[in-house]
């Protein structure tokens, strides 16, 4: 029998496997095994890795944002190449969003380079199905990154409006 997808809040020892998938996921900006390092410790609670066979095989990163707490950025995804398509990052999305330490959070902002498409349909499954209005608008654009980067775009993702009324949350 095949060892399930198990979910949970990434732990230190998670580290070297984040650093690892991340490098291996294109088009993903590859950060020090450092940050990951601290996004497994202090902001493990806004992060959810998926293992299977105990090797990380999927990686959610956010956190609270300190100017406004109900918002939550969604720094990366990531998803291992062997089993994408199965709705992972949906899944680990939704774990993360379902956990009590987000419970009170109302908008969710990502940025996604125009070239990453796959993250692009990841966003808009995950909006409607949480039934979120998605506004996109330019956040970064080449000329503010001294190596070569594509643009970034800003997904804001907030609930819709019935009649002037927000719906409460995730």
């Amino acid at each position: 029998m095949e060892d399930p997808i198990r979910l949970h809040h990434p732990t230190k020892k998670d580290t070297k496997s984040i650093h690892r998938l991340i490098k291996n996921s294109k088009p993903l900006d590859l950060n020090s095994e450092y940050l990951y390092l601290l996004q497994s410790t202090y902001f493990s609670d806004t992060c959810i890795v998926a293992k299977k066979n105990d090797h990380v095989v999927g990686f959610v990163s956010g956190f609270i944002s300190p100017k406004d707490k109900e918002i939550f950025f969604v720094w990366q995804v990531a998803v291992d190449s062997t089993i994408r398509g199965h709705g992972i990052a949906i899944k680990m999305l939704k774990k993360l969003f379902n956990s009590p330490e987000l419970a009170h959070i109302k908008y969710i902002h990502t940025t996604i380079s125009p070239s990453n498409v796959a993250s692009q349909k990841v966003f808009e499954k995950f909006a409607d199905e949480f039934g979120f209005d998605k506004e996109i608008s330019v956040f970064a654009t080449k000329e503010n990154f001294e190596e070569a980067h594509e643009d970034e775009l800003l997904y804001i993702l907030k609930p819709k409006t019935k009649q002037g009324a927000h719906n409460e949350g995730i």
